[in-house]
């Protein structure tokens, strides 16, 4: 797996495994045999196109847009919307969304958020 931890302007095309460690400015584009793992940034859009696979853990300040046949999974800060229109997209408990999970087509899985454990709860860990 490809290692990216510079800075990138312009946007990119994703058609291999990489991890992102530093930050993209631009749109950033996902497509068949890409793999992306975003430790950094991506300021812009993350689309993700048939056949690509996406987890982010850092920060992507535009949309995600989850096409048929990709795959998403969001652990990190979202600054606007994620899209579904037809792949696969699944938002982890202690994910941020800064806009709204719209779900067009495809299967979309938003995990609940945790409560904090407090009062009369605190007794069923004891």
């Amino acid at each position: 797996m490809r290692e990216e931890r510079g800075q990138i302007t312009g946007g990119a095309v994703i058609y291999e495994p990489v991890e992102l460690w530093g930050s993209i400015a631009g749109k950033v584009r996902v497509i068949e045999g890409g793999k992306l793992y975003v430790r950094g940034a991506i300021y812009g859009d993350l689309i993700a196109e048939a056949g690509g696979r996406v987890h982010v853990f850092g920060r992507v300040t535009g949309k995600i847009i989850v096409y048929p046949g990709a795959k998403v999974i969001h652990s990190g800060i979202l600054g606007k919307d994620a899209i579904n229109k037809g792949g696969r997209l699944y938002v982890e408990s202690l994910a941020q969304v800064g806009g709204k999970v719209k779900h067009k087509k495809g299967d979309t899985v938003v995990e609940p958020k945790n409560k904090p454990v407090t009062g009369s709860d605190w007794s069923a860990y004891q």
